[in-house]
C-alpha cells in the first residue's frame, strides 16, 4: 500500500472516532427516546465503516461479508425501534375523544 493511501485511511479513522466521541455524547445527552434510536443506527453505520476501513488496511476481502450483515441487522433494527416509537407515541381512544 502507499504512504498517501496508509495517510488517508489513518485520517478515516481518525474522522470515525472523532464522530463515535459524538455518537457517546448524544446517546448520553438525548432527550428523547428517539434521539437515541437514531444514535443507534448511527452507531451500526460507524461500525460498518470503521470495519471497511480496516478490510481496506489489511487489504482483504473477508470483512464485507460481515459488513454486509451488521448494515442488514442495522436497518432493521432501526426499522423495529421506529415502528415500537410509534406505535408507543399513538393517541389511544380516549384521548382522541376528548
Amino acid at each position: 500500500m502507499t504512504q498517501a493511501a496508509d495517510i488517508l485511511l489513518n485520517a478515516a479513522l481518525g474522522v470515525l472516532a472523532l464522530a463515535g466521541a459524538l455518537l457517546l455524547i448524544r446517546i448520553a445527552r438525548g432527550p428523547s427516546m428517539l434521539d437515541r434510536a437514531v444514535s443507534i443506527d448511527v452507531a451500526s453505520a460507524l461500525i460498518v465503516a470503521g470495519i471497511g476501513v480496516q478490510a481496506a488496511m489489511t487489504e482483504t476481502r473477508y470483512y464485507l461479508s460481515i459488513m454486509l450483515v451488521l448494515a442488514f441487522l442495522g436497518f432493521t433494527s432501526s426499522v423495529s425501534i421506529a415502528r415500537f416509537i410509534a406505535r408507543r407515541d399513538r393517541p389511544t381512544a380516549k384521548e382522541r375523544a376528548s
